[in-house]
C-alpha cells in the first residue's frame, strides 16, 4: 500500500449540487436500489474487463490493493442484496491475480507488493469462501486454499528478532517501509488467521490469531483503551519504541472483525468478548462525530486524505456490520452508528457525471460524510466504495452469517499452500565473517595479479 497526495481540482468548487440518491430507510428494497446505483457507479471505474486491459487491475491512480478490496466488497454486496451483476468480473479478477504460486503474488505486482496489499486479496478470497461464492473448477486455485497460502507465507515472515515479533510492512528489503512494522499488515494476518480458525476449526490458526493480537498489545500498537495505532520503525535501536500514533478506520475494522470471529469461534469466551467490546467502544469514540463516521487522521487536515486513505472508512462500516452477526452483543452499540452514517453517506452521493465518473448524473459519491448533503467534490473509487459499504451495512441482517466448513461452506482448502519468498525474487544475503574472509583472499589474489602484470609492463617499457 502506498500513500499519494490528494489533488482536488478547483473545478470541484464549481460542481452543481443535485438531489442525492433517494432512500427510504424503512424499506429494504429502497436501500437495495440505492446500493445498486452506487455499485454501478463504482464498477464504472473498473477497466480490467476491457479488451487489452489486465483483469483485476484498476486504472491509475489506484494501487493494486484497492482492487482486491473492491472485489471483496462486491462479494459481500452480492451476498447481502442478491444482485449477481458483478459476480463474473469478480471471479475473473480474483482468479487472474492469484499468481504462479496461487498466493496473490502475481508477477506484475510482486516486486512492489507489501504484506497489506497481499492481505486485502487474501481477505477477498476468504470472503468468497465464507459466502459460498462460485467455486472454481478443481484444476484452479480454490478460495480457501488461497487464503491459507497467504497465511502460511505470513507465518514465515513473522520476525521475532526485532520488536519481539510481528511482520514488516513490506516483503522485500528494497521497498520503502521494509524497516517498519505496522497494524495494517499484522491486522491482515490476524484477520485471515481468525477467519481460518472459525472456518476450519483448526486451532493452529486460533493460536496464531491470539499470538498476533497479544503481540500488538505488547508493543503498544493496541493500547490499553483498545485504540489501534499505526506502527513503528524497527531498524537499528528503534525496536518499535517510537510509535506512530495515527489511527485509521480500517485498522480498527481489521481487528474488530477478526476479534468477532474469535469470539464466535470460542463460543463467546470472556477474553474475546472483552477484546471485541474494547475495540467497538474505542471505535465509537474515535471515528464518529455526531454519529457519522470520519477519518480523523487526515479528513480535516490541510493535506487532506490521499487516494489510499480515501477508501479506508468503508471497510470499517462493512466489518462493523458483520461484527454484529458474529458477536450479537455489539448490535445495540453498532447499529445506530451505522444507520446515521449510511444516511449521511447517501446524501453525499449527489455529484455529477464527468470524464472521471461515468455513472448516472447525480450519483457520484463524495468523501466527507460530515458534510451531509453539501457535496464535497471529491470522487473516486474509494469514495464510491465507501458509500456502497456504508449503505449496504444497514442490510446485514439479510445476508447469511459467514459459512464454515461445518455448516455449508463448500470451498476446498490446502493447509500446505504457499511458497518461499526467496524463490520469487532473489534478495541480498547477510554478509558473514566467512564471506569477508573469502573476499579478502580474493582481493589479495586479484591485487597480486594486477601488480605482477604492472611489473611486466614496466619491464617491457624499460
Amino acid at each position: 500500500m502506498h500513500f499519494l497526495p490528494v489533488l482536488v481540482g478547483a473545478s470541484s468548487l464549481l460542481f452543481k449540487s443535485v438531489d442525492a440518491i433517494e432512500v427510504d430507510w424503512t424499506s429494504d428494497d429502497s436501500v437495495k436500489s440505492a446500493a445498486s446505483t452506487i455499485a454501478y457507479g463504482l464498477v464504472k471505474y473498473y477497466t480490467g474487463n476491457n479488451t487489452g486491459d489486465v483483469p483485476g487491475n484498476l486504472p491509475d491512480p489506484y494501487y493494486w490493493w484497492e482492487a482486491g478490496a473492491m472485489f471483496g466488497t462486491l462479494i459481500d454486496y452480492w451476498a447481502t442484496t442478491g444482485d449477481s451483476s458483478y459476480n463474473d468480473i469478480t471471479y475473473q479478477a480474483l482468479q487472474h491475480q492469484v499468481g504462479d504460486d496461487a498466493d496473490f503474488m502475481p508477477s506484475n505486482q510482486t516486486k512492489s507488493e507489501g504484506n497489506d496489499d497481499q492481505g486485502f486479496w487474501a481477505m477477498a478470497a476468504m470472503t468468497a469462501a465464507e459466502q459460498n461464492f462460485t467455486n472454481p473448477p478443481p484444476d484452479k486455485p480454490q478460495w480457501l486454499a488461497l487464503a491459507q497460502a497467504v497465511y502460511n507465507e505470513y507465518v514465515n515472515r513473522w520476525e521475532p528478532d526485532t520488536c519481539g515479533g510481528g511482520m514488516r510492512w513490506q516483503i522485500y528489503t528494497f521497498n520503502n517501509g521494509y524497516n517498519y512494522k505496522n497494524s495494517v499488515s499484522n491486522g491482515c494476518f490476524f484477520n485471515v488467521a481468525s477467519r481460518l480458525a472459525r472456518y476450519t476449526g483448526n486451532e493452529t490458526y486460533s493460536d496464531w490469531a491470539n499470538k498476533i493480537f497479544e503481540w500488538e498489545q505488547s508493543v503498544g500498537f493496541i493500547n490499553s483503551n483498545y485504540n489501534v495505532l499505526d506502527g513503528a520503525g524497527n531498524a537499528g535501536s528503534d525496536n518499535c519504541t517510537k510509535i506512530n500514533a495515527a489511527q485509521f478506520t480500517y485498522n480498527a475494522g481489521l481487528f474488530m472483525y477478526g476479534a468477532a470471529h474469535m469470539y464466535n469461534h470460542t463460543n463467546g469466551s470472556d477474553l474475546w468478548r472483552e477484546r471485541v467490546a474494547g475495540i467497538v467502544n474505542a471505535t465509537a469514540g474515535v471515528f464518529f462525530q455526531d454519529g457519522v463516521m470520519w477519518e480523523p487522521s487526515c479528513e480535516k487536515t490541510a493535506a487532506k486524505c490521499d487516494v489510499d486513505q480515501q477508501s479506508f472508512k468503508g471497510h470499517l462500516a462493512r466489518w462493523m456490520a458483520l461484527t454484529t452477526t458474529l458477536a450479537p452483543f455489539t448490535t445495540d452499540s453498532i447499529v445506530p452508528l451505522l444507520k446515521t452514517t449510511a444516511q449521511a453517506a447517501a446524501k453525499q452521493c449527489s455529484g455529477p457525471a464527468s470524464s472521471d465518473y461515468k455513472g448516472p448524473d447525480g450519483t457520484a459519491c463524495g468523501f466527507s460524510w460530515l458534510q451531509q448533503s453539501t457535496f464535497d467534490g471529491q470522487t473516486g473509487v474509494g469514495e464510491q466504495m465507501n458509500a456502497l459499504q456504508a449503505v449496504m451495512a444497514t442490510l446485514v441482517k439479510l445476508a447469511p452469517a459467514p459459512y464454515t466448513s461445518e455448516n455449508g461452506g463448500s470451498s476446498q482448502g490446502n493447509p500446505n499452500a504457499g511458497a518461499n519468498d526467496d524463490n520469487k525474487i532473489a534478495q541480498p544475503k547477510p554478509i558473514t565473517a566467512g564471506d569477508r574472509a573469502g573476499a579478502g583472499i580474493l582481493t589479495t589474489l586479484v591485487l597480486g595479479g594486477l601488480l605482477g602484470g604492472m611489473y611486466f609492463v614496466w619491464a617491457d617499457e624499460k
